[in-house]
């Protein structure tokens, strides 16, 4: 068995191997973890459109349902950064399975909730049993995905996001007016129940289905699992060097903490459109003396999402093909700041979700490049840690921007103070990202030569030892 990692030089064959393994490995993977985060968001937002008859039947105020959907994120912050370690020790298979089955169980166990306090203490275990997973599937796509090509795979899977609010809204909908009274339960009760079971049952699967690193893939041939193993551990070796790959000195690295106020400016947009929209729709039916029908309301809502999930797709293959990543990120931020504010003083229904379509693509449009962002300097543990950080950090906007929205609705009775600060984070996301450019433009350059000169390692066929600490470069024992 060998002693160490042998080294072979590029040849002609790399780029058809490249195309071969990422065609097989994007097609076993992408589908499966899209259909994953789907479901994801569609749990965790599925509320702003309980609240259009929940909030009558629990006697919620606009501050009390705010309060609701961002109690989620009291104990999912709190357990971001521990749930990627143990993602990072445990293996991806096991821990994500874990996390949509328990997660899955407490979106079916919402059909139950019945005051405003049971509403709060479930939000509060969606969260917990959420934790980990987002963070956990963008440091499980670093595994498996050169760098050359991430942000449009990334790009690919995060538009299961848009898509899954721009399906997921007509669903609910629909739900809410034709199965309300089923089992004897509100409509708002059977989506929850609806919802979470098919999140059990593709957790069962997840066990079985995926593969924790490219060396254990018997889906690939040996060839192309040593060559995606290799390439994928030089590339982690670069980003050390510029970096870090240790928990410590990852926790203590000022680029993680402006990366994170870079993401709860771009989030802050999101949650506050995610958890609202149905509302705001809502208000301009009333604004300009029109009604719609609960169905009608989630048709409308699809607009915006489905118009995000296009042009996510393009912007992410734009960046890849062209290299850049900051410009990508604070250019569609930019849009989501300047276009947000344009929808308060328009002077139709059609105009002012035409002007929200806009802000929804500036903020998809930011979020698949972003995520590429961390991974220029961090490897190994210190990804894990890194990664989820950052998502912690702009998570916490998942609790504040709820409930400063519904408060200021209550206060205002519209929704313009609301959406001016929205405009004013994604304003800051823009400028904290700027002011990273010549540190992430210097790490992205150095891992690019690296990975340009430093030949592919080609792993034994025997086990490796992986620890946290070793990153995820393994050693042949």
């Amino acid at each position: 068995m060998s002693s160490g990692t042998e080294q072979v030089h590029p040849n002609k064959d790399q780029p058809v191997m490249q195309v071969q393994v990422m065609r097989k490995v994007a097609t076993r993977l992408i589908p499966f973890l899209a259909l994953a985060y789907f479901l994801n968001y569609l749990d965790r937002t599925n509320i702003s459109f309980a609240k259009l008859t929940m909030s009558a039947d629990l006697g919620l105020s606009e501050t009390m349902y705010g309060l609701a959907s961002g109690l989620f994120f009291i104990g999912y912050v709190f357990l971001e950064v521990p749930s990627n370690l143990a993602l990072h020790r445990f293996g991806a298979r096991r821990w994500i399975a874990r996390i949509m089955v328990s997660w899955g169980l407490v979106t079916a166990a919402m059909a139950l909730v019945n005051t405003p306090a049971s509403l709060y203490v479930a939000r509060i275990l969606l969260g917990i049993a959420e934790a980990g997973f987002f963070p956990g599937i963008v440091l499980y796509l670093t595994f498996w995905f050169p760098r050359a090509v991430r942000v449009r795979l990334i790009g690919t899977f995060m538009v299961a996001l848009p898509v899954s609010s721009a399906l997921g809204a007509p669903v609910s909908a629909a739900i809410l007016q034709y199965l309300d009274g089923l089992f004897g339960l509100a409509g708002w009760q059977v989506m929850f129940l609806f919802q979470g079971v098919p999140t059990v049952l593709l957790g069962v699967v997840a066990w079985f289905y995926l593969t924790d690193r490219p060396q254990h893939a018997k889906w690939l041939s040996a060839p192309e699992r040593e060559w995606l193993a290799g390439t994928i551990d030089a590339e982690h070796q670069s980003a050390s060097e510029v970096g870090h790959a240790s928990v410590v000195h990852t926790l203590r690295d000022p680029r993680v903490w402006a990366l994170g106020l870079v993401y709860f400016g771009i989030a802050y947009g999101l949650f506050a459109l995610s958890f609202f929209l149905p509302t705001i729709v809502g208000g301009l039916a009333k604004t300009f003396n029109t009604k719609f029908s609960i169905l009608e309301t989630g048709l409308i809502v699809a607009v915006p999402f489905a118009c995000g999930a296009i042009a996510m797709v393009f912007w992410s293959r734009h960046s890849d093909r062209t290299g850049e990543r900051v410009w990508h990120v604070a250019l569609p931020a930019l849009l989501a700041a300047v276009s947000i504010p344009l929808a308060l003083y328009t002077d139709s229904p059609f105009a002012t979700m035409a002007v929200i379509s806009v802000t929804a693509i500036g903020i998809f449009c930011a979020l698949p490049v972003f995520w590429y962002l961390p991974s220029t300097f961090l490897a190994g543990a210190g990804a894990a840690a890194g990664i989820a950080l950052v998502n912690t950090l702009g998570a916490t906007s998942g609790l504040v921007a709820p409930y400063m929205t519904g408060w200021l609705l209550d206060i205002t009775g519209d929704s313009r103070a609301a959406m001016w600060l929205v405009g004013g984070f994604e304003l800051v996301a823009v400028i904290a990202v700027l002011l990273l450019r010549k540190s992430l433009h210097a790490a992205d350059k150095h891992r690019g030569s690296e990975a340009r000169t430093a030949p592919p390692v080609l792993r034994g066929s025997g086990p490796t030892n992986l620890s946290p600490e070793d990153g995820i470069t393994g050693r042949p024992v």
